[in-house]
């Protein structure tokens, strides 16, 4: 706590324009619509014993809800938790940019016609990083505050969830469960054996947020580029941050044939000369025990990593 009151206490946020202010305003509202709108089919299928995902209609929610305005507000359970942990992991990056007196605008929310109703978040730092002190506080906190929300957000989706009615009908699309998730849901078996299995488990819009909300984590935890991994590894090493940065991309690629097809566009993404990472002064080195905050961004990424987070979703699955 008093370290937390120390933080506040040295806060100083740059000042934001009345446009960029507007931008994020307005991206925020249309994100809220666009993830409400897909929240509130969720909430719908779950109500009647459907999965997330069962039909085509499932990922056109825009055109579903124009012709159900009522159900609505049954999206906010989903899109409230969803934007809760992207909003704590962006914040999470403004503090520390405004304890360390680094120029960063407000978080911007990215609506978009994705499974989530969101491409998630984003701040844009206008000025370099001054030191590998900063770098490494401002790359940790994101997705530190993202976990704080995540984590009891999962444990609430799993409590929310029921048992499918009878055995669980083929999807479109099945979500794996991250260890976090799994680790969350081993005791709560343990104390009560009839509590159903992540097989048999109708999943609720709340822990399809949350499940969100992890992946988007483990996303920006890969060590390499401007990913928030990436700032943790440069803070620490320059020259391991650049042979990863190489191999990364080549990895992923790999991935996206066998493992999920999405893994080919990140590594075309890593690929791009504007995620080459800023040069940030190697001295003086990190303070205090700072490096091991490295060690903390391992435990998250194998806590919400995910190889193939949809089931049989490699390119040479969908080629046979």
């Amino acid at each position: 706590m008093l370290a937390f009151r120390q933080l506040l206490r040295r806060l100083n946020p740059a000042p934001v324009s009345r446009r960029q202010a507007a931008l994020s305003i307005l991206l925020g509202v249309v994100t809220i619509i666009t993830t409400t709108s897909t929240g509130a089919l969720y909430m719908w299928n779950f109500r009647r014993g459907i999965p997330a995902f069962a039909t085509v209609g499932d990922f056109v929610p825009f055109m579903w809800v124009f012709k159900h305005p009522g159900e609505l507000a049954g999206g906010l359970s989903f899109s409230l938790t969803l934007l809760a942990i992207l909003l704590a992991h962006e914040f999470g990056h403004w503090l520390l940019c405004a304890y360390h007196r680094v120029v960063a605008s407000w978080p911007y929310l990215l609506p978009a016609p994705t499974l989530s109703g969101t491409a998630g978040a984003v701040i844009r730092i206008r000025f370099g990083i001054p030191s590998l002190d900063a770098l490494m506080d401002v790359g940790i906190a994101g997705p530190v505050a993202g976990c704080v929300v995540a984590i009891p957000a999962t444990l609430v989706g799993l409590l929310l969830s029921k048992t499918a009615a009878g055995p669980v009908q083929p999807v479109l699309i099945q979500l794996n469960a991250p260890l976090a998730m799994r680790l969350l849901y081993a005791p709560m078996r343990l104390l009560a054996p009839s509590f159903p299995s992540l097989d048999n488990l109708l999943w609720h819009p709340v822990l399809i947020a949350a499940w969100v909300g992890l992946f988007v984590t483990s996303l920006n935890l890969i060590p390499a580029g401007q990913l928030d991994g990436g700032h943790v590894l440069y803070a620490i090493s320059r020259r391991w941050h650049r042979w990863i940065t190489i191999a990364v991309p080549g990895l992923l690629l790999i991935a996206g044939l066998t493992l999920w097809v999405g893994w080919l566009l990140w590594g075309v993404i890593l690929l791009i000369p504007a995620m080459r990472h800023p040069y940030v002064a190697a001295y003086p080195e990190l303070s205090g025990n700072r490096g091991r905050f490295g060690w903390l961004a391992v435990l998250m990424l194998v806590l919400t990593f995910l190889p193939a987070p949809f089931a049989d979703a490699g390119l040479l699955g969908y080629l046979r």
